[in-house]
Parts: structure tokens; C-alpha cells; sequence
């Protein structure tokens, strides 16, 4: 090994068969993020290809051995797949990411009417830029429970002969006040109003919404209290494109945390009867905090090991899922932040990772002094360094961004409280939580061939 450690960037250092490789996995990782642009749409496409990899629903099983492959969901908006290895109870190789994105979601009574125009009102969901959201295409993804009970699936605005819905801008014409406001106040939260139909229908009274909700009604048959019991959530609506004159990145909505979330399912799938139980959990609510009956923080991960360990022993105690977790090994399958050359200022040039310089390993996360963060030991980071440069997967180290510049959490700090040995180990990307993400296709491979490596080996 070279005394000194000097990262390369990975274009360099695959041969072309890989290079192949690379674009093929991210062709199917395209197709992905286009079905799944909510959480409940990349639950039900994880378990659509889990299915098809000879998973069974652990509520099927009676009875669990070596090499079974089950997966269990949470209220649709979770999922945890597991393929079982000789004694789970002596540890497991668990990957956790998350499956929610920053968004827009529609209030609880959203509609209304103002100059002749319909409108929904929205609050958004994680952190984000606000001004990223004017004046763009959005889509309208949920369900409605209507007051009989009936569920009703929407989406709206993906496909081209559809129409599309946006929150308009104020025109640079007459915007010399708003142009005086810093960038946070200059579209605010309440602002955020999107645009649903200008055309009057033949009530006296709010004409504009009255149109819009006999237009609801006559494709899904929802009146507006159905709204009380909604969720909608409004996101962008252009698909996937490949960014570059050589096609090395891929720009979308939502690659955080889905890219993670995707290659970590990727893994399991390929996963054939290991010596330690594989465990792939995907959670929601992770952008605000991973609270909630699906979040991280819940007790879903937990009370779902104790079943698989129940279905695997004869003689299952609380102990044994004490034994499992303090046995285990974790990879917060998080997203980082990559260098970006038109913000050197917020990077510490030495600690920043790089698009396409591979996976990343991020030892902390968090802010200030690193609040927030599980901050993983040198014996975790010893085993998945040495796992990687023993596989051949480029990887990279690296922080989010500079000491005090901001800083953010995942979900590592929830399952390490649970006495998991855990490190975040994610894709960088450019732009993140805006509604163009950008990523490297390599990376995104790399994290494929880490998460795969990391679940069937033994550590």
C-alpha cells in the first residue's frame, strides 16, 4: 500500500467492461426513479421486484431457515426485506435507507379561488429551497380515503397528455422588492399556492373552485371532504435525463435517498443464502427527523427482527434480539453532499468527496460539534474500508461540507441507539433536496457493488 493516500476519480480506474456495467445498472436505476416518485409508489416497486426475486411476505411464513427470503411492509410506506442466514441472533449485515424526498404536500383543505383562478395551498415536506419550486411542472401523487372507506390512487402529470400543474413566479418586471429580500423570505411558505384551473363553472358562488372540484368528482368521485382524508403530495413531474455530453450523470427528482435505497435493494436481491441473516430496510420520514409509525424512530425495524427471530428459534426471549443487534453491523445508506465548484466556499477542500470518486463513507454527520450524528468508531470504519479495497469498490472519504457551514443527520444515529455498530455510507450528489438532483453514474454503481459486497460478507 502507497504511504500516501491520494483518492482518484473512478473513470480512471474501471476497465471498459465495468464502464459498461455502469450504464446499464443506471438505465434500470432510471426506470425506477420514474415510477416511484413518492414513498408509497418505491414501497410498492420494491416489493413488485421483490416478488419477482422469490421474496414472500414474512406474514406467509410459519416457519424460517437458512436462505429463506421474506420482506415485511409498513402501512405502505416502509419495507424491510431479509434473506436469512445461519443464526440471526449472531448477527446481521442490515442496510437502512429511506424512501422519502422533499416535497410539497397538499393542506388538508388545499382548494380555493382568487382572481379568477383555482388554487391548492401546500406545506412543504423537508428542507427545502422554496424558491426552486416556482415555476415548474409539477405532478399531484396520493391516495384519498373517501368517507365510505374506498381508497383512491392519483397521479396526475407524468404522462405527456396529461396536464400538469406549478406555483408561478412574480416577473422580473415588476419583482424590484421581492429582489430586495434574502432568498429565504422572498417566496415564502404560505406563497407556495399551486396553480389547479382557471376556467369558471356554473355555480354562483366560487365559480373556479367549484369547476375544479366537479372535475374531481367526475374522474375519481371525490367530493372536497374528501380532501380532510388525503394525502397529496405535488412533485416534479419531468422524468429522468442523463446530464453531460457524456452521459456520466444522471439529474432527477428524488435520488435522495433513492439512489440509495435502490442500490441497496439491488444488493439483497442478488443475496443467495448467506452465513449472516441480510436485512435491507427502507423507512420514511426520514427528512423530518424519522418520527412517526414509519419512520426510523419507530418500532417497526424492531418489532419485525423479533418476528424473523421468533420464526427462526424455538426458544425466542427479548435477549435474543439484544444478542442480534449487538452482534450486527450497519450501513446508514444516506446520500452526502459532493464538492461543487460554484460553492468551493462552503468545502474544506481536503474532506470534500467528489462526484464519481465512488461510494462515500462518511464518518460523522450532524452539526456544530457534531450534534446529530452517530460518529462511528475506527474499528467500523477499519471493517468497511477493508471490506471495499478487498471487492474493488472505489470509495471515498469524506464530511458535509465545512465546520459550522451548516451541517445535517440520517437515520445512523436512530439504529445505533439500538447497539449497532453503524456508518453512513452513501452516493454524493450535486444540487441536493432541490428538484434536480445530481448524481455519478459510477458512484451509483459503486454503491450497488458496496452494499452487495457488504451484505454477503462475514465479518
Amino acid at each position: 500500500m502507497e504511504i500516501k493516500y491520494q483518492p482518484k476519480n473512478g473513470w480512471e480506474t474501471i476497465n471498459s467492461e465495468e464502464k459498461q456495467n455502469v450504464f446499464a445498472f443506471c438505465e434500470k436505476y432510471a426506470d425506477f426513479l420514474n415510477k416511484a416518485k413518492t414513498e408509497r409508489e418505491a414501497v410498492r416497486e420494491t416489493v413488485r421486484l421483490a416478488r419477482e426475486n422469490g421474496f414472500v411476505e414474512l406474514e406467509e411464513t410459519s416457519r424460517l431457515k437458512k436462505g429463506d427470503r421474506v420482506y415485511a411492509v409498513n402501512k405502505e410506506k416502509g419495507v424491510l426485506l431479509a434473506v436469512i442466514g445461519s443464526d440471526t441472533e449472531a448477527g446481521m449485515n442490515i442496510i437502512a435507507a429511506h424512501v422519502d424526498c422533499p416535497r410539497l404536500d397538499l393542506k388538508q383543505n388545499p382548494l380555493y379561488e382568487d382572481t379568477d383562478l383555482a388554487l391548492f395551498k401546500t406545506h412543504y415536506y423537508g428542507g427545502i429551497k422554496k424558491y426552486q419550486w416556482t415555476a415548474l411542472p409539477l405532478a399531484i401523487h396520493g391516495v384519498v380515503i373517501k368517507s365510505n372507506g374506498e381508497k383512491i390512487d392519483i397521479s396526475i402529470g407524468e404522462n405527456e397528455n396529461e396536464p400538469v400543474f406549478c406555483i408561478t413566479d412574480l416577473l422580473p418586471h415588476l419583482a424590484d422588492e421581492q429582489m430586495k429580500k434574502n432568498m429565504r423570505e422572498a417566496i415564502t411558505g404560505e406563497g407556495l399556492n399551486i396553480l389547479a384551473g382557471s376556467m369558471p363553472g356554473k355555480e354562483e358562488k366560487e365559480k373556479f373552485k367549484s369547476e375544479i372540484l366537479r372535475l374531481l368528482n367526475e374522474k375519481y368521485g371525490i367530493v372536497e371532504e374528501d380532501f380532510l382524508s388525503a394525502e397529496l403530495e405535488a412533485v416534479p413531474a419531468y422524468k429522468v435525463r442523463d446530464l453531460g455530453f457524456d452521459k456520466s450523470m444522471i439529474a432527477a427528482y428524488g435520488q435522495d435517498d433513492r439512489v440509495c435505497s435502490y442500490t441497496a435493494l439491488c444488493g439483497i436481491l442478488e443475496i443467495n443464502s448467506p452465513e449472516k441473516t441480510a436485512v435491507c430496510v427502507l423507512a420514511d420520514k426520514e427528512e423530518i427527523g424519522s418520527v412517526g409509525n414509519t419512520g426510523m424512530q419507530s418500532r417497526f425495524f424492531e418489532d419485525t427482527i423479533a418476528r424473523i427471530l421468533a420464526l427462526e428459534k424455538n426458544n425466542y426471549s427479548d435477549l435474543s434480539i439484544r444478542k442480534a443487534f449487538s452482534n450486527s453491523l450497519c450501513l446508514s445508506a444516506d446520500v452526502g453532499a459532493a464538492a461543487d465548484p460554484n460553492f468551493k466556499d462552503v468545502f474544506e477542500a481536503q474532506n470534500a468527496p467528489k462526484l464519481n470518486y465512488g461510494i462515500l463513507l462518511t464518518k460523522y454527520t450532524g452539526s456544530r460539534g457534531k450534534s446529530g450524528s452517530n460518529d462511528a468508531s475506527a474499528e467500523t470504519v477499519g471493517k468497511i474500508r477493508r471490506l471495499f479495497n478487498d471487492n474493488g469498490i472505489v470509495w471515498q472519504m469524506g464530511e458535509l461540507g465545512k465546520v459550522d457551514a451548516g451541517g445535517g443527520g440520517t437515520v445512523a444515529q436512530f439504529v445505533a441507539n439500538l447497539n449497532i455498530e453503524t456508518i453512513d455510507c452513501g452516493v454524493p450528489l450535486l444540487s441536493m433536496h432541490s428538484p434536480f438532483e445530481v448524481a455519478g453514474k459510477l458512484d451509483i454503481y459503486m454503491a450497488y457493488k458496496a452494499y452487495k459486497s457488504f451484505l454477503q460478507n462475514l465479518f
